[in-house]
């Protein structure tokens, strides 16, 4: 499929080194606001949404991983911006790795978070696109949510977790299951090895989506990687957003 050019917002010095986010699945490049205030101080900030998502064009699905890494070379190649720093969460995990295994000369340092190299056996990916094609993406709001974050969150932070869920009752259909597609259809659990960007692992100690296995299993794959675990579910970085920031912001620097 021919790459989309995907919307996108820049924060912090126009000279900086460049690092880019990537959304999960159903969310948007807004699910990043607690870490860019920090990220911004010192690194130009490119963040975007994932085709299918948030004012990202909708191609009909279904998706590959191979559409989604094509998608954020062709943001690089219009940033003019050689080389970058990646950080992904889940789907924009997923599409990091992707990045590292077959563009290692883009990538300098890499973060995944809450994530996995192959998804396929624990979720039906795709009786989830056919639900969401039928019925719409608020068929799946609710469960998403239970999964995105820890219950004291969601009860101590209501204002948060309705935005987050209405954001995803408003994500296309068409889009979030043709993403459920690309994850249906991904293994890079063997090709990991040829990453080599330094690269941290973040997981999720109560994350039901991607559970920290899937974690352990990228670090052990990807050489030199480093794996840090968090007390949260699913949107870790949003659940325990300083600490996210600050073990981010560590790897970038090198420390």
């Amino acid at each position: 499929m021919t790459p989309v050019d995907v919307p996108f917002r820049i924060d912090g010095p126009a000279d900086a080194p460049v690092v880019v986010l990537s959304n999960s699945l159903g969310t948007t490049s807004e699910m990043w606001d607690p870490q860019v205030p920090a990220l911004a101080e010192r690194y130009r900030v490119v963040r975007y949404d994932t085709r299918g998502h948030g004012e990202a064009p909708v191609p009909n699905g279904p998706y590959s991983l191979d559409d989604l890494g094509g998608d954020a070379i062709a943001l690089l190649d219009r940033l003019g911006t050689d080389r970058v720093h990646f950080v992904g969460l889940s789907l924009g995990g997923m599409t990091g790795m992707w990045l590292g295994i077959n563009a290692p000369e883009r990538i300098d340092r890499l973060v995944v978070m809450c994530t996995s190299a192959m998804l396929a056996k624990e979720h039906d990916w795709p009786a989830r696109a056919k639900l969401v094609r039928e019925q719409g993406t608020g068929a799946v709001a609710q469960p998403s949510i239970e999964r995105w974050f820890t219950p004291g969150f969601v009860e101590a932070n209501p204002d948060v977790v309705s935005k987050l869920r209405a954001t995803l009752a408003d994500t296309s259909p068409e889009g979030y299951a043709a993403c459920c597609d690309a994850i249906a259809g991904m293994d890079l659990v063997d090709a990991l090895e040829g990453v080599t960007a330094p690269t941290l692992v973040i997981a999720g100690r109560q994350d039901p989506a991607t559970p920290p296995p899937h974690a352990e299993r990228i670090a052990e794959r990807i050489p030199g990687a480093r794996l840090e675990l968090v007390d949260a579910a699913h949107l870790a970085n949003i659940e325990l957003a300083d600490e996210v920031t600050g073990l981010t912001l560590a790897h970038l620097e090198g420390r």
